[in-house]
């Protein structure tokens, strides 16, 4: 029975720390409205100038015009921009003595990963959230179902992103070595997820490539979502997303343990 109780607390404890580490960030999200704005700008633009641009060039896909068919792949963009860049603030917080504070504090190093994880995810959740108001504007129209696979794939690709782009921090000590090398992290991502393309007839190679990026079951499964049209199974890609964000939150986890403060 007692060991019940010490349990219960130790659950209790847990949930608070994350809750703080969340707040702390999402605080620093309502603060800074400039970067969210910012962060959205670039995917409309590739909304409206690529999708127009390529898309009077190639007026369908076979099933929908080309600035729907890459909606959903303009989604996952800006998901995956603000998820990975997210790592930036592990940098900051080392510069400023702030990661220092909590690392000396009695909490795991695995609950302040899941905890700044965690507090990087609105931001990639409202832009979202925007992206899909701004959709209605081209012709994207969603039931509530579609509204909540729409969420789940969001949240999912943010909180494994937001992993890929934490752990590089936790190597890196100076933000322009951060940008250089995330640089080589999100156009990858983004470029092979086919977003901008469909995956049916591509070389042997590049489907390969496409098919151990993350972010290409992100996109199928959004498509699958928002316009009933996918190369996969939503199923698929839910489940093959889902292992991915358990794969690369315990490589950041083990990141953070190794991690130095200062």
């Amino acid at each position: 029975m007692l060991n019940n109780v010490i349990n219960v607390m130790t659950f209790t404890e847990s949930l608070g720390r994350l809750y703080a580490l969340w707040l702390r960030e999402f605080k620093v999200f309502i603060r800074e409205r400039s970067r969210l704005i910012a962060s959205t700008f670039t995917p409309v633009l590739w909304l409206f100038v690529i999708g127009s641009g390529f898309g009077s060039t190639h007026p369908s896909t076979g099933v929908v015009d080309y600035q729907k068919f890459i909606f959903p792949g303009i989604v996952c963009m800006s998901v995956i921009f603000s998820s990975v860049f997210f790592g930036s603030y592990i940098i900051w917080d080392r510069k400023f003595d702030f990661l220092k504070s909590v690392m000396v504090a009695p909490v795991s190093r695995d609950i302040v990963f899941i905890g700044k994880t965690l507090g990087g995810m609105p931001n990639s959740l409202v832009q979202a959230a925007i992206l899909l108001v701004i959709g209605l504007t081209i012709g994207i129209n969603m039931d509530f179902i579609s509204l909540v696979q729409t969420v789940i794939i969001v949240l999912l690709l943010s909180f494994s992103l937001t992993s890929v782009g934490l752990t590089i921090g936790s190597y890196i000590e100076s933000l322009e070595g951060f940008q250089l090398i995330i640089s080589f992290v999100v156009f990858p991502l983004f470029f092979l997820s086919g977003a901008l393309f469909p995956l049916k007839s591509l070389p042997l190679w590049l489907l390969l490539l496409s098919a151990i990026d993350p972010a290409t079951y992100a996109v199928d499964s959004l498509r699958a979502a928002i316009l009933g049209i996918s190369s996969y199974s939503f199923s698929i890609d839910v489940v093959v997303l889902l292992v991915f964000t358990i794969i690369l939150a315990i490589f950041g986890s083990y990141s953070f343990r190794r991690m130095r403060a200062v």
